[in-house]
């Protein structure tokens, strides 16, 4: 069973610390995403990464896609093999958790979140 993180880093939602997180930043850190992750802890920050899709998943997932600023513009749960986010013109990352992890944290349309 591989389960990805909890990374060295922190996930903050308007401020509020609020999980774990490790952040995929290389070509091929981004590519593989959760793919291959039976769970994770925390959430993981793809940089550069407007969309992602579910193809290849074993579990369902919720994403937010962020703007350069880290603005919320989309919160989605998604479900293995069936769900993608379309890419969006400001979309810069998207940050993907355990199904019920964004409500959970508060995290909605409009949030802004960043790591530390």
């Amino acid at each position: 069973m591989r389960i990805l993180g909890p990374g060295e880093r922190r996930l903050l939602r308007d401020g509020v610390d609020v999980a774990p997180l490790t952040v995929a930043d290389t070509p091929r850190e981004r590519r593989k995403g959760l793919l291959g992750s039976d769970d994770v802890v925390g959430a993981l920050w793809i940089t550069k990464c407007p969309s992602v899709h579910m193809v290849g998943m074993r579990y369902p997932i919720d994403v937010a896609v962020v703007d350069g600023d880290g603005t919320v513009l989309k919160v989605a749960t998604l479900r293995p093999w069936w769900g993608a986010t379309a890419p969006r013109l400001r979309a810069t990352a998207t940050i993907e958790a355990r199904a019920g992890s964004m409500a959970q944290w508060g995290v909605t349309r409009g949030s802004r979140l960043e790591m530390r």
